[in-house]
């Protein structure tokens, strides 16, 4: 494996989609709203007692290092194709799981690092969840270290 590939990013299809909309949303609507902003504040005088000018230009430097970080991501992603599989778990696999002792069923969706979203039920293929279940069959356990101890979950369906 070359130096290139481990600077690769995995992504699917839609989060790669979802990074290019926030990109353009960024760049082409808060981008320039920000940027009217500042030169409205500078128009208010003295910018060292200028709160809302250094509140722009907060923002500014915010949405400017979020389009650098999307635009690093996008130039090292890599599209994987979603696990097509119905018995094993991968990339773009939802899943329902059960944790051991409790009766609730979680549904699952194994993604992407950078697509990760817990509340969403989103985990990243490489948490620990994540790993555990990768390979997986219905049926099967997925043990994982968590601060708290040792979890396990139950793969309930693969869908």
């Amino acid at each position: 494996m070359s130096n290139n590939d481990t600077n690769k990013i995995e992504l699917t299809k839609e989060g790669l989609e979802e990074l290019q909309t926030e990109l353009t949303q960024l760049k082409e609507q808060k981008l320039v709203a920000v940027i009217k902003r500042v030169a409205k504040a500078r128009e208010y005088g003295d910018l060292s007692e200028n709160a809302e000018y250094h509140s722009a230009k907060e923002e500014q430097e915010f949405i400017e290092t979020r389009i650098e970080e999307i635009e690093l991501i996008i130039s090292r992603s890599v599209v994987v194709q979603n696990t097509r599989s119905k018995s094993n778990i991968g990339i773009g696999t939802t899943v329902i799981v059960s944790k051991k002792g409790s009766k609730e069923k979680k549904e699952l969706k194994v993604v992407g690092e950078f697509e990760a979203d817990p509340v969403l039920g989103k985990i990243s293929v490489g948490s620990p969840l994540g790993e555990a279940l990768v390979g997986k069959k219905k049926g099967d356990k997925a043990v994982f270290q968590a601060p708290a101890g040792e979890i396990e979950y139950t793969i309930v369906e693969i869908k």
